[in-house]
């Protein structure tokens, strides 16, 4: 599914510097993570962003502001903002100010330990031939 490009790139270019932050492929767009937390992203033509889930439920009187429902389940704590609401520089700034204090506030999130590859049968076996 597509996304808004013109969204990622002035967003790339808004995060460039923020220390610990990364891209990531997520619900059909693209998601920003900040310290492993996710913290904004797009879907198609919408900013989504993650809040604290009071600021989020205020957040959804203001206009055209939807809860973050592409499920039909409504995920709590995060809204989607069209493009009036994100389309000028101060706008866009307010709303990734948002989601980036949010994820800050959150505690860092380590990266798993993968797990460890299982022997093939073919190496099994050679490792047995050896007599180990």
């Amino acid at each position: 599914m597509a996304f808004n490009t013109i969204l990622e790139q002035k967003i790339d270019s808004a995060a460039k510097n923020w220390k610990d932050t990364h891209k990531k492929k997520m619900f059909g767009g693209v998601c920003w993570l900040i310290r492993g937390n996710m913290c904004f992203g797009i879907w198609k033509d919408f900013l989504i962003v993650r809040m604290d889930k009071a600021l989020a439920e205020r957040s959804l009187t203001q206009r055209n502001v939807r809860p973050f429902d592409v499920t039909g389940r409504p995920m709590a704590g995060w809204v989607m903002v069209p493009e009036t609401g994100w389309k000028s520089p101060a706008g866009l700034a307010r709303w990734l100010k948002i989601g980036k204090e949010f994820a800050l506030s959150l505690p860092e999130k380590t990266a798993k330990k993968t797990a460890k590859r299982t022997k093939t049968l073919k190496e099994y076996s050679a490792h047995r031939s050896k007599g180990y």
